[in-house]
C-alpha cells in the first residue's frame, strides 16, 4: 500500500474530538458529590437549627462562599489536568486564593476581637466533628471525581488525585456549612481550610494508584 493510501484510509469516518467531553464529566461528578454530600448531612448530622432564619443566611453564605470557590476553581483546573499533558497548563497558585483570602479575613478578625476571645474564634464549640466529618463524608465525592478523571487519561497523576481530593473536599465543606453552627471567619479558615487540604493530602496519595491506567 503506498503511503498516500494510507493516509486517506486512516482519515476515513474519523469523528471529530468533543472538546466539552472532559468538562461535562467534571460537571456530573460535582453534581453527584453535592447531592450525596448534602444528602450526608441532612440524613446523619441535620440541618442547623435557624437555617429558616434570616439572620443565619449571612453566616452560612461567608462559609459557601469560601467552599464553593474552592469547588469552581478545582474544578477548572482538574478539568485541564484530567487531559494528558494538562499539567502543563494550570498554576496551582490560583487554586489557592480561596484559601488565602479566608486566612486574610481570619487574621483581620482576631486582630479586631480581644485576645481573650481568640480561643473561642478558632476553637468554636465543635472543631472535632467539623474535623472528622468533612473528610468522612468527602468519600463519595472523592470517588465519583476520581471516576470522571479516570475516563480522560491524566498524566500527572499525584497532581490529579490532589485536585480531586480538593474538590472533593470543598463539595463535603459546602454540605457540612449547613449544619455547622460555628460560623466564626478563624473557625472556618481553620477548621474547614485544614479539613479540605488534608483531602487534597489524600488525594495525592491515592492518586497515582487509583488513576493508572
Amino acid at each position: 500500500m503506498r503511503t498516500d493510501d494510507l493516509i486517506d484510509l486512516l482519515s476515513t469516518h474519523v469523528d471529530p474530538v468533543d472538546r466539552h467531553k472532559v468538562s461535562r464529566s467534571i460537571l456530573v461528578a460535582v453534581g453527584l458529590g453535592a447531592v450525596a454530600a448534602v444528602a450526608l448531612v441532612f440524613l446523619v448530622f441535620g440541618a442547623r437549627q435557624d437555617l429558616g432564619h434570616a439572620d443565619a443566611h449571612a453566616y452560612i453564605g461567608a462559609k459557601l462562599a469560601f467552599s464553593v470557590a474552592v469547588v469552581a476553581l478545582s474544578s477548572v483546573y482538574l478539568g485541564r489536568l484530567a487531559r494528558p499533558g494538562g499539567e502543563r497548563r494550570i498554576s496551582l497558585l490560583v487554586v489557592a486564593l480561596p484559601f488565602i483570602g479566608i486566612m486574610a479575613l481570619a487574621g483581620i478578625a482576631l486582630m479586631m476581637a480581644p485576645p481573650s476571645h481568640w480561643d473561642d474564634a478558632v476553637m468554636g464549640d465543635r472543631w472535632l466533628e467539623c474535623l472528622v466529618s468533612i473528610p468522612l463524608i468527602a468519600v463519595v465525592p472523592f470517588a465519583a471525581t476520581m471516576w470522571a478523571v479516570r475516563q480522560h487519561m491524566p498524566t500527572d497523576l499525584r497532581r490529579a488525585g490532589a485536585l480531586a481530593g480538593l474538590l472533593a473536599g470543598g463539595l463535603s465543606a459546602t454540605g457540612y456549612a449547613l449544619h455547622c453552627m460555628d460560623d466564626s471567619v478563624p473557625f472556618v479558615a481553620v477548621w474547614y481550610g485544614a479539613t479540605i487540604v488534608l483531602c487534597a493530602a489524600a488525594g495525592a496519595l491515592l492518586g497515582p494508584k487509583l488513576l493508572r491506567w
